[in-house]
């Protein structure tokens, strides 16, 4: 009976009713009306698709950096063979809606492709006015949403987004094998026009393309991976049962609360702009204290990534660590490392919880 069932769960290919499911799962949680492309794989793969569909000779983007992902799909661009200006700020800050507009006035481009949250520098980019000066400018529009989706709004159809990338391991709390693009008709014209997007490719989404008229396709598609999309499912039904709205103000409270307690250990945050924090991290600065120079995770408290190495530390607060209980222990533990007194930190981590339940 056992193997039985373990054959079942685990072998039987993903149903139609089951992908009916997930589709249904992933507009409402996007607030869209239009179905998403599934990609059977890591979100990383699907930012890499939308980069290949839509780069082209000719093609001018406006790419905004503020953190490696942003600069790596300005690269991909490039690759397409399409003119990419670029937008950077140090990454302590986030882009400023002034200079998006200036740079938008400058370039004139086709599209503007940005990281809506940076989970690496714990910085979110003011994705609402980013998307309102494109709608002014009639540009396309692509964000990297992997990080930000579960943790922070991103009202697709409202916004009037084209491209979106997503994943469920962060804010979510489901996998990383499978993941999504969310595209708009807009976005499927952009596509389509495009001479050198990929066709019978792991990186063409024109080959994953829904049905026209959001019915319901007669078949699952081809390399969903099984195992994966059913813990996709399950965890957007817990996303639903908790409410999404919830959902986003516990990780704005885990935000808020590993602020304060960091602050009251006498840290401050990596990021400079306290209205543009990330709901998902809390990047703590170093400042060269070498007690912090940790080289390993411990617990949800990790070194920096890459070049930010020895520069800050992250409080991963996302998906099931977005709780009380994970950032007193997160405070605890940079405490410890400092050889201080944790129960001020603490305290102040609890008031921010009770203040905001």
């Amino acid at each position: 009976m056992e193997q039985t069932e373990r054959t079942y769960k685990g072998f039987v290919p993903l149903t139609l009713p089951e992908f009916n499911t997930l589709t249904r799962q992933l507009s409402e949680l996007l607030s869209t009306q239009h179905p998403s492309v599934i990609i059977p794989g890591e979100a990383i793969l699907g930012i890499e698709a939308v980069a290949a569909g839509i780069s082209a000779p000719g093609r001018k983007f406006i790419n905004i950096v503020t953190g490696p992902y942003g600069s790596l799909f300005g690269e991909w661009l490039e690759r397409g063979g399409a003119m990419v200006a670029e937008v950077k700020v140090p990454f302590d800050e986030v882009v400023t809606a002034e200079l998006v507009a200036a740079a938008i006035d400058r370039h004139r481009p086709d599209a503007i492709s940005f990281v809506q949250a940076e989970v690496v520098t714990g910085g979110s980019n003011p994705a609402k006015a980013i998307f309102e000066l494109a709608r002014q400018h009639d540009l396309i529009t692509v964000t990297d949403s992997v990080s930000a989706v579960g943790g922070e709004p991103l009202l697709v159809d409202e916004w009037a987004v084209d491209f979106a990338a997503i994943g469920a391991q962060k804010a979510l709390a489901g996998p990383n094998g499978v993941s999504a693009v969310s595209i708009s008709p807009r976005g499927w014209a952009f596509l389509e026009s495009n001479a050198h997007a990929p066709r019978n490719s792991i990186l063409s989404l024109l080959d994953l393309k829904p049905q026209p008229g959001n019915l319901a396709p007669v078949r699952v598609p081809p390399n969903i991976p099984t195992l994966e999309a059913r813990a996709l499912i399950e965890a957007l039904a817990a996303v639903e049962e908790e409410g999404l709205d919830l959902v986003i103000r516990r990780h704005s409270t885990a935000a808020a609360s590993a602020v304060a307690g960091i602050v009251a250990l006498g840290l401050a945050p990596w990021q400079k702009d306290s209205a543009h924090r990330s709901t998902l991290t809390t990047t703590v600065r170093i400042a060269g204290n070498p007690k912090l120079g940790i080289a390993q995770p411990i617990g949800i408290v990790a070194p920096g990534d890459g070049e930010l190495r020895g520069q800050l530390l992250r409080i991963n607060h996302f998906g099931t660590n977005a709780s009380r209980d994970s950032v007193e222990a997160a405070i605890a533990t940079l405490a410890g490392l400092l050889e201080r007194y944790a129960a001020p930190a603490i305290e102040a981590v609890r008031q921010v919880w009770e203040a905001q339940a």
